[in-house]
């Protein structure tokens, strides 16, 4: 499989004592550092993942969900104060004395996390079936955690999410859309490696193309310093995955016996992917966020100027000694609808309360206490950047799935 996906670098957290919280501190302390080991762990998966996350939501949920059945709010919600950075600011963290902001910014790491987990696996040689379809699930996992913490969990925080920040509606929506067109990309692989039907694969392409250029557009708002080289990363995908719309587009016009029609298509992708490896240069030269790599120089991209060129050739010699085709100065309006392998999100729900968290419990809590000892040791925690684990991209032999 080759594949290659641009990824910003991962939300980092300060160290966060729970003293407040009695007993359950202790836990709430291990489960946390647990999970924020794992975003970094290179031996980590999606079961391991699930595990650490589990773990400390279902702890963390004591203290935002209500425990007498009521809507009034949690009394613990408000006491204990939690700092993160942002994947596009920096190393500039964000405060907030709210257990619902911890929830949706660990949330968020955990999405991004599934997407790490997916690139890694992607880029390596000879992905199986089964790997293929992990990362085709990791893709659509992250979907759907960014789209709860959008319609659900964002919206109860007090302190709205600031312009340019992760929580804010435009980033959320970006990261949904790109996880979805990412899962859709190993469809569209899987799809040319048994064959389908070239009308089926171009409408995939020009469905994925479109979402691409939806995620760009939901940017362009933002400030360019923090965005640029991200939304490089969309158009050029848009435009690689539009010739590809166009390239078989083009098969399927031939097939059909419209080949100076198919000669037009061919011309249009051709210029679809001239424009995107202008663009893949223009990303290896945007300061920002995120990796850094040389896109037109990889097997995926390499390949498919290739098979542009060669069915624009065949093309061509059919129609100088078969059709005769007036070849259309304008190119053929793609209007596909893709009837199968359109990714849509992996519904994503907590998990169910931890045993340790009920009323009698509460009851044990001294708030007031906790107050007071907090005061006295005034203490600013540093939020230190994550240490991601420096993956070289692996040599892509050309082996596809079987």
């Amino acid at each position: 499989m080759a594949h290659w996906f641009h990824r910003n670098p991962l939300k980092a957290t300060a160290p966060v004592s729970f003293n407040f919280y009695g007993v359950a501190g202790s836990d709430l302390r291990t489960t946390r550092a647990r999970l924020l080991e794992m975003f970094t762990d290179v031996t980590c998966n999606p079961e391991i993942m699930k595990n650490a996350t589990d773990a400390y939501f279902s702890l963390l949920q004591g203290f935002v969900v209500s425990m007498d059945g009521t809507t009034q709010e949690n009394k613990m919600r408000f006491i204990q104060n939690f700092k993160w950075t942002d994947t596009l600011q920096g190393n500039t963290p964000s405060a907030q004395q709210d257990a619902v902001f911890e929830l949706v910014s660990m949330a968020f790491n955990v999405a991004i996390w599934y997407t790490k987990f997916a690139s890694r696996l992607a880029g390596k040689e000879n992905v199986t079936e089964a790997e293929a379809k992990d990362v085709h699930r990791s893709l659509k996992i992250a979907a759907g955690i960014f789209k709860c913490l959008k319609e659900v969990h964002i919206p109860r925080l007090i302190t709205p999410a600031e312009k340019g920040r992760d929580l804010e509606p435009r980033v959320m929506d970006t990261y949904i859309i790109q996880c979805q067109a990412e899962a859709q990309e190993v469809t569209i692989a899987r799809a040319i490696e048994l064959k389908h039907n070239a009308s089926l694969i171009a409408a995939l392409a020009f469905e994925t193309a479109n979402f691409y250029q939806k995620a760009d557009h939901t940017l362009n708002t933002l400030e360019p310093e923090c965005s640029s080289k991200w939304r490089k990363y969309l158009q050029l995908k848009q435009h690689f995955y539009m010739a590809y719309a166009y390239c078989y587009h083009g098969q399927t016009l031939l097939a059909s016996d419209k080949c100076g029609e198919a000669i037009r298509s061919l011309q249009e992708a051709e210029k679809c992917y001239s424009h995107a490896e202008s663009l893949c240069k223009e990303y290896r030269q945007t300061k920002g966020p995120g990796t850094t790599a040389k896109p037109s120089e990889q097997l995926f991209f390499l390949k498919l100027g290739g098979l542009i060129k060669n069915t624009l050739d065949k093309c061509q010699r059919e129609n100088g000694f078969i059709y005769f085709h007036k070849v259309p100065a304008e190119a053929p309006l793609l209007e596909l609808k893709a009837s199968y392998g359109l990714a849509e999100p992996v519904s994503f729900e907590l998990p169910p309360l931890s045993e340790q968290c009920s009323a009698e419990v509460y009851a044990t809590f001294d708030l007031t206490k906790g107050a007071k000892n907090d005061k006295g040791k005034p203490k600013e925690e540093e939020v230190k950047p994550v240490k991601e684990p420096d993956l070289k991209p692996q040599k892509d032999t050309g082996c596809v799935l079987s």
